[in-house]
């Protein structure tokens, strides 16, 4: 999901921040097969990560944390090979659509979606309600699979996007299956910074609804990640026994209540995440 202005940018600022604090600490422990060109390869891809759609080699550089030089290079070299152009008539380059290969790969080869997307697919069909498949990466869970209901409301969200996980029903599904030792892991990796004037952000009441998840089976989210959203989830267990994505129901406050959508949609979730975990099982019992 794209945000812009002052808020959006402050946010761009932590994220490289983070990510620069994290690389440091990752460089003490690299082993040597490590490739530090290739890391610098997809550290330029990741400067359009930001609000900025096209960019100049000195912004490319300044978000890259890279040298000018280095930059350079890098993005000829990704020019070259299709990954960036040159916006014709400037100074600025921007991503191809070449990138969306490696989406379209791994959507193409993932199993879990094959599996879930029957079930969302007929959700939304009788439900008329926009249902998502979640996968938890790192502390972020990732929008993989996408069914919009029958009513057209604009939520800027597309296979790809990522949302906090602590700041979404998906998220706190998943982690309320997951140790605690994880869960505390993962709110330690999370920027607490809201998304909406509700998202709450105290790290002890964020633990608290994921322990209240827990035993529930569901997690219930009403404005936290945007505003107008209620959002019930179940999380998807593999055949590991852990807890790796979640099934999502969305839907608006202005045609539904909390109420309501406990009532109607948590059995849906239900019913979809067990049964898409049982399949994940079956598939290798002999």
């Amino acid at each position: 999901m794209t945000r812009s202005g002052e808020g959006g940018t402050k946010t761009v600022r932590k994220a490289r921040s983070t990510r620069k604090s994290a690389g440091k600490s990752a460089e003490l422990a690299r082993s040597s097969l490590f490739v530090g060109s290739t890391e610098k390869a997809f550290q330029v891809l990741h400067a359009f990560d930001g609000p900025r759609r096209f960019m100049t080699l000195a912004d490319i550089a300044r978000a890259a944390n890279l040298d000018r030089s280095a930059t350079q290079r890098l993005v000829y070299t990704l020019e070259t090979l299709g990954y960036l152009k040159r916006i014709e008539g400037t100074r600025n380059y921007g991503l191809t659509s070449k990138v969306l290969q490696f989406s379209h790969s791994y959507l193409k080869a993932n199993e879990l979606i094959d599996k879930a997307s029957p079930y969302l697919l007929d959700m939304s069909r009788n439900l008329g309600e926009t249902c998502n498949l979640h996968e938890l990466d790192g502390h972020e869970v990732v929008f993989v699979a996408r069914f919009p209901g029958r009513h057209l409301i604009h939520i800027d969200f597309v296979i790809g996007s990522r949302l906090p996980a602590y700041f979404t029903a998906s998220g706190i599904a998943i982690l309320s299956a997951l140790p605690e030792e994880m869960r505390q892991d993962l709110l330690k990796r999370t920027q607490l910074e809201p998304l909406t004037p509700y998202t709450i952000t105290d790290p002890d009441k964020l633990l608290e609804q994921v322990r209240v998840a827990a035993t529930r089976g569901y997690s219930i989210q009403i404005n936290q990640s945007v505003m107008g959203d209620i959002s019930v989830a179940a999380p998807i267990i593999d055949e590991h026994g852990r807890a790796v994505a979640a099934v999502n129901i969305s839907v608006p406050t202005t045609r539904w209540t909390k109420e309501r959508a406990e009532a109607e949609l948590v059995q849906h979730v239900h019913v979809a995440a067990t049964s898409i975990s049982k399949s994940k099982f079956n598939r290798y019992a002999a």
